[in-house]
């Protein structure tokens, strides 16, 4: 039996298909800087910050990373309302995905912060820094130059954990491939070109970060 492709049908809804990616980019993009920055805080926490918000933070690490991302956006689209929360398909997206990535990148910086040399954090406070000055500009820059490739990678896993997004209604990538198809019943062409969408922009979204890291955050740094 032979298959009839007509990609016409799917490429003619050029505009949902722009309007997909640029909903799955602008969700990456904000909580790739928020969730980074979420798990560069907890990892502090759990490495050099006070012993009473370890336990809390550990907890809300093994939480997020044994639990299903699915059911993490469900609790806040679906269960906060249950307790007088309503928030939009977009804003649930977001704070699930923030909350996602923090637990991640926070085991990721942790890691990147327990291979530091003791010798250069004793270096830094014979200068009289601070413990937060000390990890600032002491600890977490190399750290986080160790560990780039790792972080590029989970933000990468976040952006395409964002597809199921759409099953709460937010119009990205595979929401408006979703839709194609149900419009012209070419399920199979639209969910191939949505694919060969999210392959670009992986590999366009780990190139940008792998460039930026190198440009603006480390430059000639060596770790």
């Amino acid at each position: 039996m032979a298959i009839e492709l007509d990609f016409a049908a799917v490429l003619t809804e050029w505009p949902l298909l722009v309007k997909g990616v640029g909903w799955t980019l602008g969700l990456t993009a904000v909580s790739a800087v928020l969730g980074v920055l979420l798990g560069i805080g907890c990892a502090w926490v759990r490495t050099q910050g006070p012993g009473w918000s370890r336990p809390g933070v550990a907890a809300y690490v093994e939480l997020i990373r044994n639990t299903p991302f699915i059911v993490q956006l469900f609790f806040i689209f679906f269960g906060l309302p249950a307790m007088g929360v309503r928030l939009s398909p977009e804003w649930s997206s977001v704070i699930a995905m923030v909350i996602n990535l923090g637990a991640y990148s926070a085991e990721i910086v942790r890691a990147g912060i327990q291979t530091t040399p003791a010798g250069q954090i004793e270096a830094a406070m014979s200068l009289a820094l601070s413990r937060m000055q000390t990890f600032i500009w002491v600890v977490l820059p190399p750290a986080l130059q160790r560990v780039w490739p790792a972080l590029v990678s989970q933000i990468i896993i976040v952006m395409l954990g964002s597809a199921v997004c759409g099953q709460i209604s937010t119009e990205e990538l595979s929401f408006a491939a979703n839709l194609i198809q149900s419009r012209n019943f070419r399920a199979f062409e639209a969910f191939i070109v949505a694919t060969a969408i999210y392959l670009l922009l992986s590999i366009a979204t780990r190139a940008t970060l792998n460039w930026l890291g190198q440009r603006f955050l480390f430059g000639g740094r060596r770790g």
